[in-house]
C-alpha cells in the first residue's frame, strides 16, 4: 500500500486561465500523477473521448450518482451538470496514488470538507485579468453575451484564491507545469503524509 496515502490535488481557475491545458500537461509530466474523469451531462466536444475525457451521461443518469452518493463533488456549469466519482478517489488514496482534479471553486470546497488533509488546492491565474479577456475572445467558440457571463463569473471566483494552498500565475506553460511539479513532489515529501507505524528505516 506504500508509506503514505494518496493525495488528491485540486486545480481551480476562472474559465480561460489555462487550466485544461496545464492539467494535460502536467499528467504528461509528473510522473504518478493521475487524471480525475468526471461525469458530465454536457455533449461531447469536438476530439473529445467518452471515458477519457469526460463521461458523458444523461440528465437522468447524473441524478441517480446524485441520489446514490457515487459523486464526490457536483457542479452546475452554464447548461450542463458536472460531478466527480468518489469510488476512484476514495481507491487512490487507499492505495497511496495521487490524483489530479480540475474542477471550479466549489467543487474544491465540496472535496476539501470530504476528504480533508489528504487534499491540496492550488488556484491558477493569467498575469491578468484583461490577459484572460483576451484569451477568451480568441477561442471564438462563444457570443458576446457568453463571454461577458465567462468573465462575470472569473471576478467572482478570482475571489476565492485566499481559500487555496497554492496560486500559480499561469503566464507561460512550461514554467506554471514546473511549479506544479514542485508543489507535488513537496507535498508527497511532508511528514505528516506518512502511513502511522511506517518506520523507514525498519
Amino acid at each position: 500500500m506504500g508509506m503514505r496515502r494518496g493525495i488528491i490535488f485540486v486545480l481551480s481557475a476562472p474559465s480561460g486561465a489555462g487550466k485544461t491545458t496545464l492539467t494535460r500537461a502536467a499528467i504528461e509530466r509528473i510522473a504518478g500523477l493521475e487524471p480525475s474523469v468526471s461525469v458530465t451531462t454536457r455533449a461531447p466536444r469536438k476530439g473529445e473521448i467518452d471515458g477519457v475525457d469526460y463521461h458523458f451521461v444523461s440528465e437522468d443518469e447524473f441524478r441517480r450518482l446524485v441520489a446514490n452518493r457515487e459523486l464526490a463533488e457536483t457542479a452546475a456549469v452554464f447548461d450542463a451538470l458536472y460531478g466527480t466519482p468518489r469510488e476512484p478517489l476514495e481507491r487512490a488514496l487507499a492505495q497511496g496514488r495521487d490524483v489530479l482534479l480540475d474542477i471550479d471553486v466549489n467543487g474544491a470546497r465540496e472535496i476539501a470538507q470530504l476528504y480533508g488533509q489528504d487534499v491540496v488546492r492550488v488556484f491558477v491565474i493569467p498575469p491578468s485579468f484583461a490577459e484572460l479577456e483576451t484569451r477568451l475572445r480568441k477561442r471564438g467558440t462563444e457570443d458576446e453575451a457568453a463571454v461577458k457571463r465567462r468573465l462575470e463569473q472569473a471576478r467572482a471566483e478570482y475571489a476565492a484564491y485566499p481559500e487555496y494552498d497554492y496560486l500559480i500565475i499561469n503566464s507561460e506553460r512550461a514554467a506554471a507545469v514546473e511549479k506544479l511539479k514542485a508543489i507535488v513532489e513537496a507535498e508527497r515529501l511532508k511528514v505528516r503524509r506518512l502511513r502511522k507505524g511506517f518506520a523507514p528505516w525498519s
